[in-house]
């Protein structure tokens, strides 16, 4: 049986994410939108928590569609507070939904969000050793600093790497996991 990070192992959809998902490299702009919120709510939780809760969330935020959601009230912040299938925490939700606005803000003037992801890493996943894992590091915190400027919330280094890792800027795998190299770009 192939190896693979031990983050991953004893849980079916945490295994079947880290095998599908997890450092592959995401060159669409929504979607990358979507990871880094979810990764906003994952701050103080674990990732297993959010992945668990993921189509409850894109049942609740229309899809992660930032045109939509960034059209959200404060009474549908009422009704999110009410909805069990996602994490029902009121600053995530409201910054989720201000993060929408300044997605769409970057768009309308030109900035689309992959280029600016990706610009970061000049357009190629960042291998790490897949052994000294850091919370952060000084890119995330230039990426976070970049997306707080533009608006954003919930965007802290650390969140910000863990997102890296997640949608490929990085490829973080350990060493001999079955996905390190099928990551890379």
């Amino acid at each position: 049986m192939a190896n693979r990070c031990k983050w991953a192992e004893g849980d079916a959809l945490m295994s079947a994410y880290h095998d599908a998902e997890w450092g592959v490299p995401v060159r669409d702009s929504r979607m990358l939108w979507e990871m880094l919120q979810l990764e906003g709510f994952q701050a103080g939780l674990s990732w297993r928590t959010i992945l668990y809760r993921r189509e409850g969330f894109r049942t609740a935020f229309a899809g992660f569609d930032p045109e939509k959601f960034a059209r959200f009230t404060p009474a549908d912040v009422e009704r999110l507070m009410g909805d069990p299938g996602i994490i029902r925490a009121r600053a995530k939700i409201e910054a989720t939904i201000g993060n929408a606005r300044a997605y769409l803000t970057m768009r309308d003037a030109g900035e689309d969000f992959a280029d600016f992801a990706w610009d970061f890493v000049n357009g190629k996943s960042i291998r790490g050793n897949g052994i000294d894992v850091p919370a952060s590091t000084p890119l995330s915190v230039d990426i976070s600093k970049a997306l707080k400027k533009r608006g954003y919330k919930f965007v802290g280094p650390v969140i910000v790497y863990a997102w890296m890792q997640a949608v490929g800027l990085v490829n973080d795998h350990a060493p001999d996991c079955l996905r390190r190299d099928a990551t890379s770009v």
